[in-house]
């Protein structure tokens, strides 16, 4: 199994970025697709996640600003960020668990700046 993420970039304070990313493997069913990101120098950590049930949970930083979705048909999640702020800088990592194994994807770099 191989995650592939897409869609970071450089974008001003208010701005708005899509990322995606695509599954590809051997795949019958993905529990849990997420989005984590790590800030030099911090912890990597949770920004949104979902399961194959609808739950989902957002980093209270980034709920009412991020969505994050998820096509199954299509093997791919999204993250969609509005009102980016300077603290969203991050390498952005898309994550998977697919029966118990967590699967992760490259970063994709997030630059919030003016």
């Amino acid at each position: 199994v191989q995650l592939q993420a897409s869609g970071g970039g450089l974008v001003q304070p208010g701005g708005s970025l899509r990322l995606s990313c695509v599954a590809s493997g051997s795949i019958v069913k993905i529990h849990v697709m997420g989005w984590y990101r790590q800030a030099p120098g911090d912890q990597r950590e949770l920004v949104a996640a979902t399961s194959s049930g609808d739950y989902i949970n957002y980093l209270d930083s980034v709920r009412g600003r991020f969505t994050i979705s998820r096509d199954d048909t299509k093997k791919t999640q999204y993250l969609q960020m509005n009102s980016l702020k300077p603290e969203d800088t991050a390498v952005y990592y898309c994550w998977a668990v697919i029966y118990g194994t967590e699967y992760w994807g490259q970063g994709t770099q997030v630059t919030v700046s003016s």
